[in-house]
């Protein structure tokens, strides 16, 4: 496998459940009782409901709590050594942070970030892992505006072509000339998506940027009869099946 982005979170041993990451500006505790909030208003009709246990270990003890993986039954609120807090779940397609941070900055009035970093590979005769660099950020809804991004970034192979798009204001420490190189995928790098975040206040491909000392993360588990429906995937059945 072909792999152009070094320095992934746990050598992307967790692929595919953090290659998508969400972050959310608030405490984990909170972070996690906010959305189980939501999700209960949600369960009466949809036959499930709720439970927030608090997980402590390692950061990949803490990730084996999602396991097996299945359609997205199970979430985590991991703390970092900031203040934002990490959230991925266990759909065995990966993470999907793009409508939960969204809601969430909408319902809380904070800023959350779906962080996507998928390195381009091929494996002979065994398909393609089309690579992607993604960095949206959402804020409380905006007067005016149909949406509540502040800030949109994205290289995508998107089945073979290379796309670039963007969408807001840049923000000042913005590298903006680099979005006119001449080679699509030059435009976002995985070194600029680094170093955005790193102005943002997040390492979140560093392991010791998550569980400091004597903190605990939160595990969001849905109960009910759906959970019986979806196939159950252990972490190397998943990453063969997205050619890994």
């Amino acid at each position: 496998m072909r792999q152009e982005m070094k320095g992934l979170l746990l050598e992307d041993r967790w692929a595919p459940v953090t290659s998508t990451m969400g972050f959310l500006e608030l405490g984990a505790e909170q972070a996690a009782q906010a959305f189980a909030t939501w999700q209960r208003g949600l369960a009466t009709s949809r036959g499930f409901t709720i439970e927030v246990l608090p997980v402590t270990g390692t950061l990949e003890q803490v990730l084996s709590r999602l396991l097996p993986l299945s359609g997205g039954e199970r979430c985590l609120f991991i703390p970092t050594r900031s203040a934002w807090t990490a959230y991925v779940d266990n759909q065995w397609t990966g993470t999907d942070a793009a409508s939960p941070m969204r809601y969430m900055a909408r319902r809380l009035s904070i800023r959350c970030l779906r962080v996507v970093a998928v390195p381009h590979a091929q494996r002979k005769n065994q398909g393609v892992r089309y690579g992607a660099v993604m960095l949206d950020v959402f804020g409380p809804e905006q007067p005016g505006k149909l949406h509540n991004y502040v800030r949109a970034l994205e290289v995508a192979n998107d089945g073979g072509r290379w796309v670039f798009e963007q969408e807001g204001e840049p923000f000042p420490f913005e590298q903006v000339e680099q979005y006119q190189a001449r080679r699509v995928r030059d435009r976002f790098t995985f070194e600029m998506l680094k170093d955005y975040l790193r102005h943002l206040g997040l390492s979140p491909f560093e392991e010791d940027f998550y569980m400091p000392p004597g903190a605990r993360a939160w595990l969001l588990q849905k109960t009910g009869p759906f959970t019986t429906v979806g196939q159950e995937y252990t972490l190397e059945e998943a990453r063969a099946a997205r050619v890994l």
